[in-house]
C-alpha cells in the first residue's frame, strides 16, 4: 500500500505529526507509519468500539499511541481538538511545522501548520 501522505509532506522535516482515526483507518495508519523516519515525533489516537479491538501499532519511538474507547466515553475529535490546542505553534519568533492526517466520518483530511 502506498503512503496516504502527499509527496510534499517532510515527515523529518516536522517538529511534530498528528495520525487520528477510528478502527476502518488503522490499514492507512499502518502505511503511514511504516514509512515515517525512526527519527519522526508525534501522536496516534485510534478510536474503537471497545477494550477488544485494541491490538499493537507499530510506531517511531518518538511516537505516543492512545487508543480512545467509545463504550467509556471517549471521543477522537475531542482528543484532535485538544492536541491540536497544544501543539499548533503559537510563537512569532520561531519557526515549526506541524502536520496532521485526520480519518474519521468520511474521507482523511490533511491539514499542515504552514
Amino acid at each position: 500500500m502506498t503512503s496516504p501522505l502527499p509527496a510534499s509532506w517532510d515527515a523529518a522535516a516536522a517538529h511534530r505529526l498528528l495520525l487520528a482515526g477510528d478502527e476502518r483507518a488503522l490499514p492507512e495508519l499502518r502505511a503511514i507509519l511504516s514509512q515515517l523516519p525512526v527519527t519522526a515525533r508525534g501522536q496516534v489516537f485510534v478510536e474503537v468500539s471497545s477494550d477488544s479491538e485494541i491490538e499493537v501499532l507499530e510506531a517511531p519511538g518518538r511516537f505516543t499511541v492512545t487508543w480512545l474507547r467509545r463504550d467509556r466515553g471517549q471521543d477522537l475529535a475531542r482528543s484532535v481538538d485538544a492536541w491540536l490546542s497544544e501543539m499548533l505553534p503559537i510563537s512569532a519568533f520561531t519557526e515549526s511545522t506541524v502536520y496532521a492526517w485526520i480519518a474519521s466520518q468520511g474521507p482523511a483530511r490533511l491539514l499542515s501548520s504552514n
